[in-house]
């Protein structure tokens, strides 16, 4: 049997993805986010809190979630190879420190690939514990998490800090990558966004964010997902991929090199975490800091669950994820406290549909948490300093938990797996 016809075999008998459920069309998810944005302008409107949506606001939410969705997207490519990558932390932090030592003396771009390439080291490394060797997956990855957090301390002694302008923590100031703005369009979208109209203005700050002060590397970073996307279905290899994610042993006797496909995916998965810290480093801040990735390796997996390991998916939750770490840095209490409003409301439409779907007590419980946050809200004007700064990780916990219920993971993700077992 050749290995094409294997793959398609393989494919009919592999479970439907996302559980069987049925996909939504292209105007379904237009009316969706459209409904949103109005949601966010309601908000906006009631609270006066105006910067929630402004051109700034998007820029620098998608700023801030590029390197999250980068190394959920590179969580991604692991785990649809059937391993679990918690050493995402550990590749970034990789890719922070040899994008910027790259980055300062030849260059940022030069520090972009020098960051790919310590990630991919990171991944390299956890291939090798957790395919060949068969460790168990959590212990590799918080083990390249702790060798990674103390190998660029190490090293940053007698690098960074022997350059002019750095230090034992930090590295010398890296040149920015080129930014990209659409004349006339950028300028004419941040006027209409000023006139904070209902809806229209909100739809300006959104496209305007989008053309503003855009990094090509952000550009790059962008066009990963569909890249991704299309690789991995589209493509045999990624068919083949896949299938050592959901049945390794059925993919082996069908001619597929598990081992092969696994080494790939989780070197990937590395290199694409490495480019996500080369980009904190080089774009987001422009200089190498210590702890600078401050757990977005973490979230970025968080990203990826709730995106229900599909790059679609993962983009929605990273995005999420950036807007909510955005808001403390523009507007900080003021804008999260127009969040509380707009959690509330979001909770009255779910008693709703609980109440339709027949489930009194679920129903019941939103409804509560609902007047809580409305009391909340209306009783203060701005909210304590720590919540603003413990916002984006209380997003994160909360969307795990209410997407909990949806999840369908590859079916041999984080299994050990030894070449032969079925026979």
């Amino acid at each position: 049997m050749s290995e094409s016809t294997s793959t398609v075999t393989a494919a009919a008998a592999a479970p439907k993805k996302g559980g069987g459920r049925r996909r939504l069309s292209l105007p379904v998810v237009l009316l969706i986010i459209a409904g949103g944005l109005a949601l966010f302008s309601l908000v906006r409107v009631i609270s006066g809190a105006d910067d929630l949506t402004s051109v700034g606001q998007v820029s620098g939410a998608l700023q801030l979630a590029v390197p999250i969705g980068l190394a959920g997207l590179g969580g991604l490519w692991s785990e649809r190879a059937g391993v679990v990558n918690i050493g995402l932390e550990g590749m970034m932090i990789m890719g922070t420190w040899f994008g910027a030592w790259a980055g300062y003396q030849w260059g940022p771009w030069t520090g972009v690939l020098l960051g790919i390439v310590g990630g991919a080291l990171g991944g390299l490394l956890h291939a090798v514990m957790t395919v060949t060797f068969n460790v168990n997956h959590i212990v590799s990855g918080v083990a390249i998490t702790i060798l990674a957090t103390g190998a660029t301390r190490y090293l940053s002694n007698f690098t960074f800090a022997e350059a002019p302008g750095g230090s034992s923590k930090q590295s010398p100031r890296i040149d920015r990558v080129t930014d990209i703005t659409i004349p006339g369009l950028s300028d004419g979208l941040a006027d209409l966004q000023a006139k904070h109209w209902f809806f229209v203005s909100d739809l300006a700050g959104v496209l305007g964010g989008l053309v503003t002060n855009l990094s090509l590397l952000t550009v790059v970073a962008l066009l990963l997902i569909p890249g991704t996307w299309w690789v991995l279905w589209r493509t045999g290899f990624g068919l083949r991929l896949r299938s050592c994610g959901e049945n390794p042993v059925a993919a082996e006797s069908l001619g597929v090199n598990v081992y092969k496909y696994k080494y790939i995916a989780v070197i990937v998965s590395g290199a694409l975490a490495g480019l996500g810290g080369a980009f904190l480093a080089i774009v987001s801040t422009g200089i190498y800091q210590e702890g600078q990735t401050g757990g977005r390796g973490y979230i970025g997996l968080a990203a990826m669950i709730f995106g229900n390991w599909m790059p679609g998916g993962m983009a929605l939750g990273a995005g999420l994820f950036g807007f909510t770490d955005s808001l403390k840095l523009r507007g900080g209490a003021e804008n999260v406290h127009a969040m509380l409003l707009l959690l509330a409301i979001l909770l009255v439409g779910l008693v709703i549909w609980q109440l339709y779907k027949k489930k009194y007590v679920a129903a019941a419980m939103a409804a509560v948490v609902s007047a809580l946050l409305f009391v909340w809200y209306a009783g203060t004007d701005r909210l304590p300093s720590q919540f603003v700064d413990a916002a984006p990780y209380v997003t994160t916990l909360l969307v795990l938990a209410l997407s909990a219920q949806r999840l369908r993971m590859p079916k041999a993700d984080g299994m050990p797996y030894k070449r032969g077992q079925g026979k």
